[in-house]
Formats: C-alpha cells, structure tokens, sequence
C-alpha cells in the first residue's frame, strides 16, 4: 500500500528546486515558442520539467508521469488502472511572458480518477500550497506554514475566482446572474484553486477548455481544504481522461 503522505516533503522539495530553475529563466531576456496548439513555451517550462520528471522517477519509479511538455513531445504513458502523476511544469505560461508573477508549478498524484496529493507552487513570491489527503492542506508563506480549510458561503455575497488569460466572461456572467456575487477577482494559474482552499474566495466556475495536468494539484488542495470540484451538471469531476483533456468545471467551497 502506497503511504501517499510521506511522499510529499520530497515532492515539495521538487517543486522548490523547479522553481528555482524557473526564476533563473524569468531574470533573463527570455523567448517563446510556440507549441502545436498554439500556446507559449519557454526555456522555463523546459528546465523545470528536467527537474521535476528524473526526481519523480527516482521517488516512484514504478508510477507513470503525465507532463505538459513530455506530452507535447508524444511521450504519453499508458495509465489505465494505474496511479500517475499529473505534472504542469509551468502553470501560466502567458503569465510568465507578462511578468507579473500569476504563474506557478503543479505537480499532482492521481489514484482511481482523484487527485490524492497535489503541490502548487508560485516561485515569484514563493508562495507554496500543498495537501495529501483531508485535512491536510497547508500554505506556506514567508516560511511560514499553516493549515487552510474553504469557509462558509459569507452572508454579504460570494467572492469569484476568473481566469485573467482565458476569459470566457459571457458564460460566466449568465452563470452567475442568480448568485449573491459580493466581488470577482481575477487572476492567473492553478492559484485560483488555492484562494478558494485557504479561505479568501468561494467559487470558481471554468467554461473554456483546460487540461488535466491544468487542475489536478490545485484541485488535490482544495479537496483536502474541504471543498469540492464539479461537472457542470454536478457529476465528480475525474482525471484520465482521453487526452486528458478537461471539460469545464465549477470549483467550490463550501
């Protein structure tokens, strides 16, 4: 039997030293490139994959590992009826290319369709969000660690989570016109999960397209911080998917 939580030091430490890898791209005059779908790629998103994926494989060597840019290249294991690894080298990659920080390293296990254990970091102000199981989602800040866990609906209206990329705001404003919406905060990468995680916000619905490795360690946060994530009819929303493609979701807390 796997002992899923003694796994995430090592897996914190991981995504540390990718983020270090990252930063050391974001203090230079970096390029992008474009992927097959027309997304942005940088040396960034490169150097933090040649950290995470060796690192993962001598952790578990016998654990299949799903990644971005390993993806791309056509290196995709088979992971039917198996634990995997869902890795995102660098959430946020048009955020990296605008400077302002919304970018972060997702790194996530998956067992039987569920995100299990999930680490979210966001190198540029070191702010790290990690969770194996309930109860047991944690931030990081300033090296400070302390437990988070979603909040009660506040009575003066609910704070909601958007994209600052991927706008799909005719959806969202149709979907939200019969909520008590006190305020909308917008804002980029996997941290969206993780506001709603710790606390400092109660709904994030998504209708534009995502992949797995997208959500899967901000979901693993919000999960163990109590909260849930959802098909738009209501269904549990699930990973192995083929392609590994998401389709849209409503993440929530309580």
């Amino acid at each position: 039997m796997m002992d899923i939580p003694a796994l995430l030091p090592t897996v914190r430490g991981i995504a540390l030293e990718a983020g270090t890898a990252i930063l050391r791209v974001y203090a230079t005059e970096f390029d992008a490139a474009r992927k097959a779908d027309g997304s942005p790629v940088t040396a960034a998103d490169n150097a933090a994959e040649a950290v995470i994926l060796p690192a993962l494989r001598a952790l578990t060597p016998h654990i299949p590992i799903v990644s971005e840019e390993a993806f791309e290249r056509g290196e995709i294991p088979e992971v039917t009826g198996t634990p995997f690894w869902l890795v995102d080298p660098l959430d946020g990659t048009k955020e990296f290319l605008k400077r302002n920080g919304e970018f972060t390293v997702n790194i996530a296990l998956v067992r039987d369709g569920v995100p299990v254990l999930g680490v979210v970091l966001a190198p540029a102000t070191g702010e790290l969000f990690a969770a194996a199981g309930p109860g047991t989602a944690i931030s990081v800040r300033d090296g400070a660690e302390r437990s988070i866990a979603v909040r009660a609906a506040p009575a003066d209206g609910l704070t909601v989570l958007s994209s600052r990329s991927h706008a799909d705001n005719a959806e969202l404003d149709a979907h939200l016109a019969a909520l008590p919406v006190r305020e909308r905060l917008v804002c980029g990468s996997s941290v969206k999960f993780c506001r709603i995680a710790e606390g400092r916000g109660d709904l994030y619905p998504r209708f534009g397209p995502t992949m797995e490795w997208d959500t899967a360690a901000g979901q693993a946060v919000l999960l163990a911080a109590g909260g849930a994530v959802l098909n738009h009819d209501g269904s549990p929303f699930r990973y192995g998917k083929p392609g590994f493609r998401n389709p849209g979701f409503i993440a929530k807390g309580l």
